[in-house]
């Protein structure tokens, strides 16, 4: 294992499964991290991992993610300052709602292992990415 450091690309590196702006931050044998975006008005695709787990932090904007594991349902107001954990296996979608892009740093444990982690499921909203 070596040390990372790096500033946060200008650019998004390539879109999430969910149809996010993604910017690859740094990742090492045990997790990954990334910058997540997504436009003002938009909504998501619904998604479920199969194996990994997310940690996210919102740095901006405001928005609402609807989160299904089980028996539990619930929709989460996403606003600057809020944290949440999404484990494998949740069913999720998030929208961003006012004018501003909906900012999220995630964290990925074990590391994103690549696009057939995520599969589309149901979700809450009809997506518009």
């Amino acid at each position: 294992m070596t040390f990372a450091a790096r500033r946060l690309p200008p650019d998004a590196d390539t879109t999430a499964p969910d149809g996010s702006s993604v910017r690859v931050l740094v990742a090492s044998g045990r997790g990954s991290m990334a910058h997540f975006e997504l436009a003002p008005g938009k909504v998501s695709l619904a998604v479920a991992h199969r194996s990994v787990e997310e940690l996210w932090y919102v740095l901006a904007g405001r928005g609402e993610m609807w989160l299904k594991l089980g028996g539990r349902e619930e929709v989460v107001e996403l606003d600057e300052g809020v944290i949440l954990s999404i484990p494998a296996g949740t069913h999720f979608q998030f929208r961003c709602l006012g004018d501003q892009p909906l900012r999220a740093v995630g964290v990925t444990m074990p590391p994103w292992p690549g696009p057939e982690e995520a599969y589309p499921v149901d979700g809450r909203w009809t997506p518009s990415v």
